[in-house]
């Protein structure tokens, strides 16, 4: 196997997400993980830091959120620019990886240190949406009340959708969780 393979970073991903379904997060090492992907303990700590690293991969979910909040048109209200891109989220990004986004979730609440981590990653969004409705210019408490609803929504969706077994898309469980969220706040 070459050096540099090119595929490297995504082989230990693979391997250590496969190992984690099979013996747990805390069960698996990262010798465990580079024999399973072919390479060296040197070569695993050169693309990443550590176990819950490549459990959680690069998050692109702040930067891109980022992005769509300082593209949004000027005249969308805080929470339809959080709305519009948690559609396009759920379409483009979670959909086509329904069967590991499902397996993460059930590591995740089966590990208390993926479940810290998880909820400093919410942290982390909330943070950056915060910011981006600031620069656009939302009061605030509003910006903080939007970001907060916006994650919520995001990750009790997610939830559910991982847990269901009937195949609906994540824009139904984006939207029912929304009209639950509306319905609690009346």
């Amino acid at each position: 196997m070459a050096r540099w393979a090119p595929d490297t970073r995504e082989r230990l991903r693979d391997a250590a997400m496969q190992l984690f379904a099979e013996r747990g997060f805390e069960a698996t090492t990262v010798p465990d993980i580079v024999e399973r992907a072919g390479v060296t303990r040197r070569t695993f700590f050169r693309h990443f830091g550590d176990k819950r690293e490549v459990f959680f991969g690069d998050d692109e979910i702040p930067r891109l959120a980022a992005g769509m909040l300082a593209d949004a048109p000027a005249d969308l209200s805080p929470f339809s620019v959080a709305w519009i891109g948690l559609q396009a989220l759920a379409t483009d990004r979670f959909e086509p990886r329904r069967d590991e986004i499902a397996a993460a979730r059930r590591l995740i609440e089966a590990e208390p240190a993926l479940r810290e981590r998880d909820l400093q990653k919410q942290a982390d969004l909330r943070a950056v949406l915060v910011e981006g409705y600031l620069a656009r210019g939302v009061e605030p408490l509003r910006a903080r009340v939007v970001a907060g609803v916006t994650v919520e929504l995001l990750q009790t969706a997610l939830e559910q959708w991982a847990a269901d077994g009937t195949g609906a898309p994540l824009r139904d469980h984006l939207e029912r969780v929304r009209r639950e969220m509306a319905a609690a706040l009346d």
